[in-house]
């Protein structure tokens, strides 16, 4: 065990012994000391070897040496476990080596399917083996008794409320998630007519107990005998989706209805889409599962040779508890194949994510709930089921900040569960922060907020916002979007490629709903659908921003003195509840002291100014809008002359364009040089990968 100025360090090793010291990092010529075995372990030897209550001079460091660590309940820290600023304890990969923390138990006990009428329920394309192996094969289709290998938590279709957001136990092969067998195998099948509680077809939106509806897919006629089929799907809206049970099917009116529920009627509206999972005759394709939970049998068709990768099914649920924790970091760890989230933190201080690979998640990567000054630094998060990184902190009634901050994150391919509302980045409560991430490939939202004073600066974000139509790539967090959340800055970002749900239209920043008081400015928009909507709200100021190549540079209305009026009666009551007229609202944001004398629902105080627009058209302000918007200054369709422009599609790289010659006209106007190479991720040691694997 080294001591000295740089503090203790611990070793664990997949092939250590939690008998022997943990002084020394592999196991000596004698077999009689070497690494601890288990985090468990080493996490009580460092509880028991406190000094009074006190850390060596330094702090701890455990490395950990490379290997798999195949966890079998969740990795939980207290406080007794914190560090201090002086003597923090760090949990790291060695250098060089790769440390797997897995939340998951590999499958084995593979065997070709026996049982015939199971053969007869699979579909004709899954009853021919692809490989020549040399074991006698009959169907491309696998199976596994998960009871025998002691896996009895089956969770995942019981509860309808938890299926939505929650996939329970799932199926990664070859460190890639494999898909619960589903029609179709990919896209979506379609509502051709929607059918009232009295039997009548309809083609506007129908409420039912029974949500029965028209399909003239031929194919749900195969379903009937079936049980536990789950059709997700956008029954009315292209941003809220929803998982029911399948009730029946009736293949000669084409027609399929929900399971009846007595707490409430369903919606459905012609015209939207849908697709069936946990269908065991739509295991058609390579990649594909479903598991019989009466039996416990895995069935799976496996995209290569069974016998060439490991199959891994989540079994932990959240794998790292840190509960009051301070001063604690992670470096440099592989974190995967779990249920819930890879890391939940709540309370405590100066919690640090960093150089991390987190992946193939049933919920999120990291979820932060109160405490001051956690980090989440240099991850790359991909494969979630639902977001990346929750930062929620700091008190509104006193505006305290917590602090909270992402930073030098890659975030991508998130959502693969619950497909909306699931930000890649979300930022709640007060005073947090995100900055210099590249987040791509999201479905919906990549980086969503609200409270008060958040921090949304040099992030890279495209091809976000595929999913839906009315959302934002950077969008105000619902529920209850009000005046009172003011003083974000949303600054020196580039957002591109983002053009919506069947390249229908969506929105770069959405303040959604009298949301008020953004500063958005120094942004870079490139192809994005509509750059900015100010949904009614005051006091945004949107100075010094570029649309090139836009749909609409930007979209402004007064939807507060129209339809969404109520937004006036629980923001009246915020204000009141946050004591707006005291200390320190009264002194933080002195102009809502007179805001409900003033119009509140108006967007008054919303400035566009020195913006350049080129490639596309200039914004809309709604005419209700008009006499409260102040435009000015702006460079409409006038070449701005560029002195050079990047690759739209750098995806990860710092804009190293955009910038204006000497004579441009944009200069004369006041506009301010945006500092290109300072946008996006950046090279540094606490980053997990470099340069980025995309």
């Amino acid at each position: 065990m080294g001591c000295g100025g740089k503090g203790t360090t611990l070793y664990v090793s997949p092939v250590g012994n939690d008998a022997w010291s943990g002084r020394i990092s592999e196991p000596n010529s004698t077999g009689t000391d070497g690494p601890f075995a288990t985090l468990e372990h080493t996490r009580d030897h460092i509880r028991q070897s406190r000094t009074d209550g006190q850390l060596p001079s330094g702090g701890i460091t455990v490395e950990l040496r490379g290997g798999v660590y195949e966890l079998s309940q969740p990795f939980e820290l207290t406080v007794e476990d914190s560090g201090t600023e002086k003597a923090p304890i760090i949990y790291r990969a060695r250098e060089g080596e790769t440390v797997r923390i897995v939340g998951g138990q590999v499958v084995t006990g593979w065997t070709q399917i026996a049982d015939s009428t199971v053969l007869n329920r699979l579909d004709e394309t899954a009853r021919t083996h692809l490989w020549n192996l040399d074991e006698s094969a009959t169907s491309h289709v696998w199976q596994a008794d998960l009871q025998a290998l002691g896996i009895t938590d089956l969770e995942g279709i019981g509860n309808a409320r938890t299926y939505q957001s929650d996939p329970g136990m799932e199926l990664f092969y070859q460190d890639l998630p494999m898909t619960l067998s589903r029609y179709p195998n990919s896209g979506y099948l379609y509502i051709t007519g929607a059918i009232d509680a009295n039997g009548i077809q309809k083609t506007s939106t129908v409420s039912s107990p029974d949500g029965k509806f028209l399909c003239d897919d031929p194919r749900p006629a195969r379903w009937m005998s079936e049980k536990d089929i789950w059709l997700h799907g956008f029954w009315v809206w292209d941003w809220a989706d929803l998982r029911i049970p399948l009730g029946s099917v009736d293949p000669k009116a084409r027609t399929l209805t929900f399971t009846p529920s007595p707490e409430k009627t369903y919606s459905i509206r012609p015209g939207q889409w849908f697709y069936a999972e946990n269908v065991l005759p739509e295991l058609d394709s390579p990649g594909e599962w479903y598991l019989d939970r009466d039996t416990s049998i895995l069935y799976f068709w496996p995209p290569s040779p069974i016998s060439s990768g490991k199959a891994v099914v989540s079994v932990v649920r959240d794998l790292f508890r840190f509960n009051d924790v301070s001063n604690v970091t992670l470096r440099g760890l592989v974190i995967e194949d779990g249920r819930g989230s890879a890391i939940v933190v709540k309370g405590g201080e100066n919690v640090r994510v960093v150089a991390c690979t987190i992946r193939n998640m049933g919920n999120w990567a990291v979820r932060v709930t109160g405490g001051i000054r956690h980090g989440i630094v240099g991850c790359d998060i991909y494969q979630t089921g639902q977001g990346g990184i929750h930062i929620e902190g700091g008190d509104r009634k006193t505006l305290t900040p917590a602090g909270h901050y992402a930073d030098n994150n890659y975030i991508h391919h998130t959502s693969r569960w619950d497909q909306v509302y699931q930000q890649a980045i979300a930022l709640y409560g007060v005073g947090n922060s995100a900055t210099h991430n590249l987040i791509a490939n999201v479905p919906h939202i990549a980086i969503g907020f609200s409270g008060n004073d958040q921090t949304i600066e040099y992030n890279e974000i495209h091809t976000a916002v595929y999913q839906s139509n009315d959302a934002g790539a950077i969008y105000t967090s619902p529920p209850d979007e009000t005046w009172s959340m003011r003083g974000h800055k949303i600054r020196y970002n580039y957002l591109h490629d983002i053009k919506g749900f069947k390249n229908k239209g969506c929105f770069g920043v959405y303040l959604d709903d009298c949301f008020s008081s953004a500063d958005i400015s120094g942004n870079i928009f490139y192809d994005v659908a509509t750059p900015i909507l100010i949904g009614g709200g005051r006091d945004n100021i949107m100075t010094n921003n570029m649309f090139i190549n836009c749909g609409k540079a930007f979209l402004i209305d007064a939807r507060g003195l129209g339809w969404a009026k109520g937004v006036g009666d629980f923001a009246t009551k915020e204000l009141i509840d946050l004591n707006y007229k005291q200390p320190p609202w009264s002194v933080r944001y002195p102009e809502l002291l007179t805001i409900l004398e003033d119009e509140p629902l108006a967007p008054k105080g919303n400035v566009m100014a020195r913006n350049i627009c080129w490639g596309g058209p200039w914004g809309t302000v709604q005419e209700e809008a008009r006499p409260y918007v102040k435009l000015e200054d702006n460079l409409i369709g006038i070449d701005p002359l560029f002195a050079s422009k990047p690759d739209p599609l750098h995806a990860g790289n710092p804009p190293r364009g955009y910038s204006l010659t000497a004579d441009s006209q944009t200069l004369e106007l006041g506009f301010l040089p945006i500092p290109f190479d300072s946008i996006g991720i950046y090279k540094s040691e606490d980053r997990a990968s470099w340069p980025l694997d995309k």
